[in-house]
């Protein structure tokens, strides 16, 4: 955990000293418990910003590959991946996934924070899409209170299909949690919708984007 700490805390440095982000509502991340942190989707490095700055350690999924890559890179992807807290997902396995909620559900069992994305990829036109109901699986099934985030320009820190990065200012937006009740794993599918576009109702009210009604579609390449 002190390694954890010390590598988060050099990247939230990092971040705050090149983009000068603006970081509003860290005060309603709750102090202890589970937590379900949904945020919109526009870059690579959504998930690393979310993890630097929030109060308390964020598990997201990234790419397994990201883990098991070869050489040099390889040992620096896997060095990077592990000390933000990220988890191992295989490629295809999406957030939705019976698989890939367990290992959700798993970290919300531990008390601790868990990311996940609604809209299931990043968006490349800026668009907030129609969210998946993974989310709202893992708030029904566990209780543990959502807590939406609205983040804004990060989409010009690394553009889509762009290997560069460019520090920008950016903005992050934490809202007032979300809570829905616990009624385990057989709840009904329209509970799970109507808690998901709840959840999203509440990103779009803090990023500000315009909304698409559908769901949006995982590049090839990603």
């Amino acid at each position: 955990m002190e390694f954890f700490e010390a590598t988060r805390a050099t990247f939230r440095a990092a971040i705050r000293s090149t983009c000068r982000p603006t970081v509003e509502g860290l005060e309603n991340f709750p102090k202890e418990g589970p937590v379900i942190v949904a945020p919109n989707h526009q870059s690579f490095l959504d998930s690393i910003i979310v993890q630097a700055l929030m109060p308390r350690k964020v598990a997201f999924f990234a790419k397994a590959e990201y883990f098991t890559a070869k050489g040099p890179k390889g040992m620096f992807s896997r060095w990077f991946f592990s000390s933000v807290g990220s988890i191992p997902v295989e490629r295809g396995e999406q957030a939705a996934s019976v698989a890939a909620l367990q290992t959700a559900l798993e970290v919300l069992e531990r008390n601790e924070a868990f990311g996940i994305y609604p809209e299931g990829t990043r968006s490349r036109d800026g668009l907030l899409y129609r969210g998946r109901t993974g989310v709202g699986w893992l708030a029904l099934t566990t209780g543990a209170p959502v807590l939406p985030v609205g983040l804004i320009g990060t989409d010009k820190l690394q553009p889509a299909d762009s290997m560069r990065i460019t520090p920008r200012h950016f903005t992050m937006k934490v809202g007032t949690p979300l809570y829905f009740d616990k009624v385990g794993p057989d709840h009904s599918l329209p509970a799970r919708r109507a808690a998901t576009d709840k959840i999203m109702d509440a990103i779009a009210e803090l990023s500000g984007q315009e909304r698409a009604s559908t769901y949006n579609q995982t590049k090839s390449t990603e």
